[in-house]
């Protein structure tokens, strides 16, 4: 083994592993927003609205998100929406990280009693003081531990976007192991390197989490 050659490419790890960070950012930041727009229209009263949503949970839940970026980046063009690796990486991720947050927030919400909310409108509440003081709080701590889990597994799914050659960290791989043929020291960084990220976010998680929501749980 022989890792001195990898280390003139340093900088384009480095750039890769900038890049993978912003396709994980921008994709869950999109998908947090579309989880939260989903989860209220699930429990909406609209019900070809619902129905929409259901049918957008099944479809990227259950179809391979490797397909849906070839969709996007590949078959998006013939309908004259092109977009670059990059922000067509960006996008699949995003509807699909969506997907999953839709349900997480769902139960989120849903897990927080009834007779909570009922007693905040006894006490003449608004809806969204209802909404802020005793419906946010507990369905955030609960849909916390979900939502950081899905944010490592799309941060490690972003290697997916090196198919349609996005600059991200698995791709740099590539390169770097078609120049200095060293396949088991390239792929062995960059394991350590997606691993080091995992741990650093979990950790990051872990101390918003016990700052953010102190308060005790009920016995």
């Amino acid at each position: 083994m022989n890792f001195l050659p990898l280390w003139r490419y340093q900088n384009q790890l480095i750039d890769g592993a900038i890049v993978t960070l912003e396709l994980t950012v921008i994709a869950a930041l999109a998908g947090l927003v579309i989880g939260v727009a989903g989860a209220v229209a699930l429990n909406g009263r609209i019900t070809p609205l619902r129905w929409l949503v259901r049918g957008y949970i099944e479809l990227f839940r259950n179809t391979p998100s490797l397909i849906q970026i070839f969709i996007v980046f590949f078959v998006l063009p013939n309908f004259g929406l092109k977009l670059p690796a990059f922000e067509a990486a960006a996008v699949a991720l995003s509807l699909y990280f969506g997907a999953y947050s839709v349900e997480i927030i769902r139960a989120g919400l849903d897990s927080v009693p009834k007779n909570q909310i009922e007693a905040g409108q006894c006490l003449g509440l608004s809806g969204w003081q209802v909404f802020r003081h005793i419906l946010l709080p507990p369905a955030l701590r609960n849909a916390y531990p979900a939502v950081t889990s899905q944010f490592v597994l799309l941060l490690l799914g972003t290697s997916l976007a090196s198919q349609v050659a996005a600059d991200e960290l698995f791709h740099v791989a590539g390169f770097i192991e078609s120049r200095t043929y060293r396949s088991f020291e390239v792929y062995a960084v960059i394991c350590a390197v997606y691993f080091a990220m995992a741990m650093s976010f979990k950790a990051l998680f872990a101390i918003i989490g016990l700052a953010a929501f102190r308060w005790p749980r009920r016995r």
